[in-house]
């Protein structure tokens, strides 16, 4: 028992530790928990998108995406292309009039548009599989028999971090209430997505 309980911290430790990171993810999520604005549904995703593609790293699958090296390379142009566009909306709610957000109060938006931006951000970025399939996949592969249990760890460290990130965000509406905080939070989604989609279609 002791053993597993070792491998599942392990796990955890080892997933917060990839996930906690300034990302395009990370800060959509921030961004929709702020807005109140279908997080259940964006967190669910994330949460189990990490889920599933954890099991495939700890099941062996990296091996068989390595024997394909240039699907990354396609995920990330797609990725990047897409990482720019959402960047460059961000960054013409900052610029624009009127552009800030309530945290709360109007229709938030489409639910629609909100997962399938989530599924994009989550599934279109090449790094969300180099972290996930590859690196705890082959960080698991050393833990044997207890592989699941590390994986199992991990994967409770990806819902664990974005349940606080989706729902916590929302402590943040008095911040925001001002339409210039908004500009600051775009400023900021704008700048992530831009950086990374850039690096994303150079690195690619």
């Amino acid at each position: 028992m002791s053993s597993a309980l070792a491998a599942a911290a392990a796990g955890f430790g080892t997933g917060l530790s990839l996930i906690v990171a300034i990302g395009a993810q990370n800060a959509f999520v921030l961004r929709q928990g702020v807005r109140r604005d279908a997080v259940l549904a964006v967190v669910g995703i994330c949460a189990l998108s990490d889920a599933v593609l954890i099991a495939l790293g700890v099941g062996g699958v990296g091996a068989l995406v390595v024997a394909w090296p240039g699907a990354l390379t396609v995920v990330g142009w797609v990725g990047g292309a897409f990482l720019l566009g959402y960047g460059a909306l961000a960054a013409r709610r900052v610029v624009e009039p009127g552009g800030g957000l309530r945290a709360a109060g109007d229709a938030a938006g489409s639910r629609r548009r909100a997962v399938l931006t989530c599924l994009a951000l989550t599934w279109l970025n090449p790094h969300v599989y180099l972290d996930t399939v590859f690196l705890l996949g082959s960080i698991a592969a050393d833990r044997g028999p207890l592989r699941w249990t590390f994986g199992l760890g991990a994967a409770l460290a990806s819902l664990c971090w974005f349940a606080v990130l989706g729902f916590g965000a929302r402590l943040l509406g008095r911040v925001l209430a001002r339409p210039s905080a908004w500009r600051v939070l775009d400023g900021l989604v704008a700048a992530t997505m831009i950086t990374l989609g850039v690096l994303l279609l150079v690195g690619g």
